[in-house]
C-alpha cells in the first residue's frame, strides 16, 4: 500500500494547525482566561501559525511552485515568532508589575507592529501565489492582496503606534478570516492534493 506522501502530510498538518490557530487567537484577546491559560495559548500560537504556513505552502506549491508562497510562509513563521514575543512580554510586564513597567511599553508596541508588518508580507506573497492556483484563484487573491497591503500600509504609518491604538482600522480581524477561508478551501482541496501527488484515496 502505498503511504501519504510528505506534501500530503503537511497539507493536513496545515489544516489542523490553521483551524486550531483561528480558535487560539480570539480566545487570547477576549477570552477571560486564567493568567497560566493565556501563557499557555500565546505560546501555542506562533507555532501553530507556523505550521499551517507551511500546510499552505505545500498545497500552493503543488499547483504552482513559486518562490511567492516560500517568501509567504518565511514571513509568516517570523509572524508567528514575533506575535508569542509580544504577548509574553505584555504578560510578564503586566503580571510583575515592576516600576520601569510603562517605559517597557514600547517594547510591546514595537513587537505588535513587527507582528502585523510580518503578518501583512506573508499574506501579500501567499495572496500572490494563490492567484494563478487551480484551487483558489483570483477570487482568493485579490481580497488578500488588499487585506496584506492595507496592514502593512497602516502599521508603517502610525509606527511606533499599532493602527488600532492610533485610531485607525484593525485589519487583523481581517487577515484572520482570510487564513480561516484559506483553511477551508485547503480542506476541500484534500482530493485534488491526493490526485497530484500520487496517494490513493482514504
Amino acid at each position: 500500500m502505498i503511504g501519504k506522501s510528505t506534501e500530503l502530510r503537511w497539507i493536513e498538518t496545515g489544516i489542523a494547525a490553521g483551524i486550531a490557530a483561528s480558535a487560539l487567537y480570539p480566545l487570547i484577546l477576549f477570552a477571560p482566561l486564567p493568567f497560566v491559560a493565556t501563557v499557555t495559548l500565546a505560546a501555542l500560537l506562533g507555532p501553530a501559525i507556523g505550521a499551517a504556513s507551511l500546510g499552505l505552502r505545500a498545497l500552493l506549491r503543488l499547483g504552482d511552485d513559486s518562490v511567492a508562497s516560500t517568501l509567504g510562509a518565511v514571513s509568516n513563521l517570523l509572524a508567528g515568532a514575533l506575535f508569542t514575543a509580544m504577548v509574553l512580554v505584555q504578560l510578564a510586564v503586566r503580571h510583575g508589575q515592576p516600576p520601569a513597567a510603562d517605559g517597557l511599553v514600547g517594547v510591546w508596541l514595537g513587537l505588535d507592529v513587527a507582528w502585523d508588518v510580518y503578518i501583512g508580507l506573508g499574506t501579500l506573497c501567499f495572496a500572490w501565489a494563490a492567484a494563478r492556483h487551480p484551487r483558489f484563484g483570483w477570487r482568493f487573491a485579490l481580497p488578500g492582496l488588499a487585506i496584506g497591503a492595507l496592514v502593512v500600509a497602516l502599521n508603517l504609518w502610525t509606527f511606533p503606534t499599532p493602527p488600532a491604538e492610533a485610531g485607525s482600522v484593525d485589519v487583523g480581524p481581517l487577515v484572520g478570516l482570510w487564513y480561516l477561508a484559506a483553511t477551508v478551501q485547503s480542506w476541500r482541496s484534500l482530493g485534488w492534493a491526493r490526485e497530484r501527488t500520487g496517494t490513493p484515496p482514504a
